[in-house]
C-alpha cells in the first residue's frame, strides 16, 4: 500500500469484487498519509472506516453509494457525484475523475499471463486503462469470467495474493408473497422473444421466476444473479433473437451466491463488458422488445421518481435506471417498468403526492412508462399529470389511497372517478 501516496486518488473495484485486503490495508494507513480521495461504485463487505484518524486521511467520493459506506459518504469526509452508470468511464478517460491509484480484485493469470476482471468488468476496465498505478488482489476464488476484463499481469505494480470467498447475495431469500406477487404480474408483460435488463433485488429475481414457460428470452443486463440461471438451463433463455450480443448473455458485472459465481466461471456464453457499452442507449435500442426492470424509493402522483435517495440522505445513485429505462423505451416493442411494493416494510406509501424534499429524480415523468406494484400495473405513457394521478392511486396501498385521493383534489379541483 506504499504505493499510495497523499493527495492521490484511489479506484476501489466495485460489487463482489470489493477487494477487501486491500481496502483493510490501505486504511490501516490513516494518519501517516493524508487527502487521499477514493472513487467507486458499489461495493460490499465490511469496511473499518468509522474512526477518526481515517475520516481525517481519505475522503469517499462516490459514483454509487452502498450500505457499507452510506453513513461516509453523506458525513463531511464524503461525497456523492450523480452520473450516469454509463458515462463513469467517460470521467476517467476524459480526465474529470484523474485516477493516480487502481485497486482491483482478480482472478488468477492463466499460462500466457491474463487475469481477469471476475465479477465486475463494469466501470473497472477504464480504471485499468488510466490509472497510473494498479494494486491487484489475486484470489483463486474470483471466477474467471471472459469478455472485455482481461489484464494482463505486467500491468500490475504490485499483487497480493489472498484466497477468500467473495460476498454473496441471496435474492431468493428475500423474497415475500408481496414480491412474488409483483413478479408474476410484471412477468405477463414480457413476451417470447424479448430482450431482458433485470436491476438488483428480489423482484427482479421473483420476475425471472415467473417466466419459465417463456421462448427465446435474451440477455442484455448491466448485472445479474442466480435468477437467470434456471432459464438457461431450460433453454429459456437463447439470446437467439438479440440483435447485439446475439447468442451471448451480455453484463456488465454479476452479483448474487457462489452459484452464479461458478456458472460465469469461464463460461464463453456470459461476456462482463465495458458498461459504457452494455448500457450505451444506442446499444441497448437496438435489441427486441427490451423489457427494463428497475425500482424505486418513492414515485410521486405525477411519475416522478426517486430512486437515489430519501430526501437529502443519498440512499443509493442514479445507477443504470435511466440508461435501459430510455434505451428500452426506444426499443421497438420495448417496456420501461418500474417495479415496487406499494409500501415500505414500515408502512409507508412509495406512491406519494410529492417527493420528500432534496429527493433526487432519477427517471423523470417524460420517461416513465410502466409502473407495477402488487396491486396492479399501469402505464403512463401518453397520459396527461391528472390521468397519471388517478392511475397511480389505484395501484397505490388501500390504506393510502385516501390520502392521494385528497392530494388529486387538492391538485385538479375535482374527485377521483372510478378508483
Amino acid at each position: 500500500m506504499l504505493l499510495v501516496k497523499s493527495g492521490n486518488r484511489v479506484f476501489i473495484h466495485g460489487s463482489a469484487a470489493t477487494p477487501l485486503k486491500l481496502i483493510d490495508a490501505l486504511l490501516k494507513r490513516a494518519g501517516t498519509i493524508k487527502d487521499v480521495e477514493l472513487v467507486s461504485i458499489s461495493t460490499y463487505g465490511k469496511m473499518d472506516w468509522d474512526h477518526p484518524e481515517v475520516l481525517d486521511s481519505f475522503y469517499f467520493n462516490s459514483l454509487f453509494v452502498s450500505e457499507n459506506a452510506r453513513g461516509w459518504v453523506n458525513s463531511e469526509h464524503g461525497g456523492y457525484v450523480p452520473v450516469f452508470l454509463s458515462e463513469i468511464p467517460q470521467l476517467f478517460n476524459k480526465g474529470y475523475l484523474p485516477l493516480d491509484v487502481a485497486l482491483l480484485h482478480v482472478s488468477p493469470p492463466d499460462a500466457h499471463g491474463y487475469c481477469t476482471l471476475g465479477t465486475s468488468a463494469d466501470v473497472a476496465i477504464s480504471a485499468v486503462r488510466n490509472a497510473k498505478k494498479i494494486i491487484a488482489q489475486v484470489n483463486p476464488r474470483m471466477p474467471r469470467v471472459l469478455g472485455e476484463g482481461i489484464v494482463h499481469v505486467s500491468r500490475f505494480d504490485a499483487m497480493v495474493w489472498e484466497e477468500a470467498e467473495l460476498f454473496e447475495v441471496d435474492y431468493a431469500a428475500k423474497a415475500d408473497p408481496v414480491t412474488d406477487k409483483i413478479g408474476y404480474q410484471v412477468a405477463s408483460l414480457i413476451e417470447d422473444g424479448a430482450t431482458l435488463q433485470m436491476g438488483i433485488g428480489a423482484i427482479p429475481n421473483a420476475i425471472l421466476g415467473s417466466l419459465g414457460n417463456h421462448k427465446n428470452l435474451g440477455v442484455h443486463t448491466e448485472m445479474f444473479s442466480d435468477g437467470l440461471i434456471p432459464l438457461v438451463e431450460k433453454g429459456v433463455v437463447t439470446n437467439a433473437l438479440k440483435k447485439v450480443g446475439c447468442g451471448k448473455i451480455v453484463s456488465s458485472f454479476i452479483l448474487g451466491t457462489r452459484k452464479v459465481y461458478d456458472f460465469a466461471d469461464n463460461n464463453p456464453y456470459v461476456n462482463c463488458m465495458d458498461v459504457a457499452y452494455v448500457n450505451d442507449v444506442d446499444v441497448i435500442r437496438k435489441n427486441p422488445k427490451v423489457v427494463a426492470i428497475n425500482s424505486a424509493i418513492e414515485i410521486d402522483i405525477t411519475g416522478q421518481v426517486c430512486a437515489d435517495s430519501i430526501g437529502t440522505y443519498q440512499y443509493s445513485g442514479i445507477g443504470g435506471q435511466m440508461d435501459f429505462m430510455r434505451g428500452a423505451a426506444l426499443s421497438e416493442g420495448g417496456k420501461p417498468i418500474i417495479a415496487i411494493p406499494s409500501v415500505t416494510n414500515k408502512g409507508v406509501s412509495r406512491i406519494v403526492p410529492h417527493l420528500k424534499e432534496g429527493a433526487g429524480v432519477v427517471t423523470t415523468r417524460g420517461h416513465i412508462h410502466y409502473v407495477a406494484t402488487e396491486y396492479g400495473i399501469v402505464n403512463l405513457y401518453g397520459k396527461n399529470l391528472e390521468q397519471r394521478a388517478c392511475l397511480l392511486t389505484g395501484i397505490a396501498h388501500p390504506d393510502h389511497r385516501e390520502t392521494l385521493e385528497k392530494a388529486y383534489h387538492q391538485r385538479f379541483g375535482r374527485m377521483i372517478k372510478g378508483i
